[in-house]
């Protein structure tokens, strides 16, 4: 195997050859097959996949391609390209990107006997058995502070407009654009991004050999150049329709909030919004001219309550929901975290307090900020803050119950409060900042 790139993740031969089998043996999102490889792991399942020992509803899905597939001519290929090929072992893999999608698949295994077709159209909220990468972007990283860019192929000028300036926006602001590389809006988003020497995400859903449309050799090859090409096929693999949808996930879950900018009355961006729903991810809608087709979609979702969609016209919008609290206005915003922070200089400079201010009027000044602290942050940092006990740490998981919410949501929610001081790490836990 001429692959060192795969052999830098210090993952063992047997695991890479192993998943990248199990990657190609069946389509994307498959449960029967992540279930066996979640119960027996991934090279006990391959040995036993490709002599058919395996239960029926694995046997029913292998069956087609458990003969014909070979892994090593794969990472061979993959090597040619500049491919390299991530796996749950290896040290970069997006755990943190990767764990509401985790969750979901635990969920959906719970109704999957007994609703085998729920997604079959859609997707599967299932996580992948491997990736193949293209770039320098850890994508460790993904989901910390990202904002995908969705709509339309046949977007305005408009659309194309909007979806360009907040990626370029977002990007100078060091946050990561995740969109398809497809016609239309996700071309600007990656654009938008790139103009801004900012770093973007590209979900292909076809081999990273070749750019899909083609017309995208270009494009992709920018992309690869700073950012990260990212494909669940092995090079060689052609996109298909059915493809596109399930690739989709991977959009939802790399993102930490997903914009959409334009979507027809029918538009695949639905599918996109949907695994966002599934996933716990935010949803931003761009409206539109009230005359557009292209925004009849948009205006769909901010309608339907079911989506609890957030109207943004503007990138600051689309950074107060993937961003820190630092993010929030600037100078103003650093002034309320410094405060709170209890450094009690603000952001410019100035001191937060006369020295000779009565102790109450401090105390109230300091709940003021407080509030105003709160009162920026997001429903889901709040949540969190206000689970956590006065006078000792806690562990993340004992956040989780407290709060009920799930672990990636914690685990989003912890670097915000800590930003904004409200938390700080303690004794090997975290406890409200003194």
């Amino acid at each position: 195997m001429t692959g060192s790139p795969q052999r830098a993740a210090a993952v063992a031969d047997e695991v890479l050859l192993a998943r990248a089998y199990l990657n190609r043996v069946v389509e994307p999102a498959s449960v029967p097959l992540w279930r066996f490889v979640r119960a027996v792991g991934p090279v006990e399942a391959a040995e036993r996949v490709r002599c058919q020992d395996v239960p029926d509803d694995v046997r029913d899905v292998t069956s087609a391609r458990h003969a014909g597939v070979d892994p090593h001519a794969d990472l061979e290929a993959a090597a040619r390209h500049g491919i390299r090929l991530v796996v749950p072992e290896s040290a970069d893999w997006p755990h943190f990107a990767l764990a509401a999608l985790e969750h979901a698949a635990v969920a959906r295994l719970r109704t999957y006997d007994v609703e085998p077709e729920r997604y079959r159209r859609t997707g599967e909220p299932i996580p992948p058995l491997a990736l193949w990468l293209r770039g320098p972007l850890d994508p460790s990283g993904l989901a910390v502070r990202a904002a995908g860019i969705v709509g339309s192929r046949r977007s305005t000028r408009y659309g194309d407009t909007v979806a360009r300036r907040f990626a370029r926006e977002l990007a100078e602001r060091d946050v990561v654009v995740v969109s398809g590389g497809a016609f239309g809006i996700d071309t600007a988003a990656h654009d938008g991004a790139l103009a801004a020497g900012g770093e973007t995400v590209l979900v292909s859903a076809g081999g990273l050999d070749a750019a899909y449309p083609a017309q995208h050799r270009v494009l992709f090859g920018r992309v690869a150049a700073s950012g990260l090409l990212v494909s669940e096929h092995a090079p060689g693999a052609s996109p298909r329709r059915g493809r596109f949808l399930v690739r989709n996930r991977l959009v939802a879950a790399f993102a930490t909030g997903t914009v959409v900018v334009e979507a027809g009355q029918r538009s695949g961006t639905r599918n996109t919004v949907g695994h966002c729903a599934r996933l716990g991810r935010p949803i931003m809608v761009v409206p539109g001219p009230v005359d557009s087709a292209e925004s009849v979609g948009c205006h769909d979702l901010l309608r339907d309550e079911r989506w609890a969609a957030t109207l943004v016209t503007s990138a600051a919008d689309v950074l107060a929901v993937v961003g820190g609290l630092g993010d929030l206005a600037g100078d103003a915003a650093g002034e309320v975290v410094g405060e709170v922070a209890g450094t009690g200089v603000a952001a410019g400079g100035g001191t937060a307090g006369g020295s000779h201010a009565a102790p109450d009027r401090t105390r109230a000044r300091r709940a003021g900020r407080l509030r105003r602290v709160l009162d920026a942050l997001d429903d889901r940092s709040r949540a969190v803050f206000d689970s956590f006990p006065s006078g000792c740490a806690v562990q993340p998981d004992e956040v989780v119950f407290a709060s009920g919410l799930t672990v990636s949501e914690v685990l989003r929610s912890l670097p915000v409060l800590e930003l904004a001081g409200l938390i700080e790490q303690y004794d090997g836990g975290f406890r409200i900042a003194p």
